[in-house]
């Protein structure tokens, strides 16, 4: 279940005090070129259209909410938080925005960047994936402390995390909206990626639901089983019989990439004391 609130760490990087700087911030006016973009800025996707919107509204009311920066020597600033804003102050024209100035690390930069796109829900699944993977490579935190920073369970944080391990198309899928997460959960659950991608091929054409996906999946693994099963038992089909007549007992032969096993079946201590005695005694 997810956290109702963040962490206490969080709540001390995102103090909410209505747009006005907190005590060891200041508030000043910046030229937009003078403000450089975020590395660690997780969100990917802009829509032209939100943007055209918030201009609009950034024209008739200004700016009501500063991004947050940090400095970068040389009278430059690094942005933290509000990309949305300072790009959509860029398109309404601004020459220079109010901005809140905050000493931080990189990594309280990166989380305070996450944290704000999760908390206005601007993240698709994929962007978050990637910046939780990012923040766990880079700083790294366990998934027990992400979690509390970004305020939610470490399974949320877990289950999250392993979209990335999907093969990209897919991944692309689920940006735009064309898979679910629950689709995602289901094709996480076949191990090869050619039967992933056949999967995911299916739902986006046929729109199949979550239910629909899970039965299409377990067919495909079914189907899987028995190739496998086929192919076992066709391998060596005659080297099988002659060795049974020979051992007096079920031989199987199981082929791989570069060599197989040979398997003798036995039914009772005493068989198997046989086929030893057998085998040993054998020039």
């Amino acid at each position: 279940m997810e956290k109702k609130a963040l962490g206490r760490g969080l709540d001390a990087l995102l103090p909410d005090h209505g747009g006005r700087p907190a005590p060891g911030e200041e508030a000043v006016q910046v030229p937009i070129h003078d403000i450089l973009p975020n590395p660690y800025q997780p969100r990917m996707d802009f829509a032209e259209e939100d943007l055209a919107e918030l201009a609009d509204s950034l024209r008739r009311d200004g700016l009501l909410q500063p991004p947050v920066v940090r400095r970068k020597g040389d009278g430059r600033y690094e942005l933290i938080a509000g990309e949305r804003r300072l790009r959509a102050a860029r398109l309404a024209g601004f020459q220079a925005v109010p901005v809140v100035v905050r000493n931080c690390t990189d990594q309280q930069a990166m989380v305070l960047a996450l944290v704000e796109n999760l908390q206005r829900k601007d993240l698709n699944p994929i962007e978050t994936a990637q910046a939780y993977h990012r923040l766990l490579k880079e700083f790294g935190l366990t998934q027990e402390a992400l979690a509390e920073r970004v305020g939610k369970d470490r399974s949320s944080v877990a289950n999250i995390m392993r979209l990335v391990h999907l093969p990209t198309d897919i991944q692309q899928d689920i940006a735009a909206g064309r898979l679910t997460t629950g689709h995602a959960k289901v094709l996480l659950g076949l191990a090869d990626q050619e039967e992933q991608l056949r999967l995911a091929r299916r739902i986006v054409a046929e729109s199949l639901s979550v239910r629909q996906a899970e039965q299409a999946a377990a067919r495909a693994a079914r189907a899987a089983k028995r190739r496998r099963k086929a192919g076992r038992a066709a391998a060596y089909p005659d080297l099988e019989e002659r060795l049974r007549r020979r051992l007096g007992t079920r031989v199987t032969i199981t082929a791989g990439r570069r060599g197989g096993v040979v398997a003798l079946h036995y039914y009772s201590p005493a068989e198997l004391d046989r086929l030893v005695e057998h085998l040993l005694a054998s020039p």
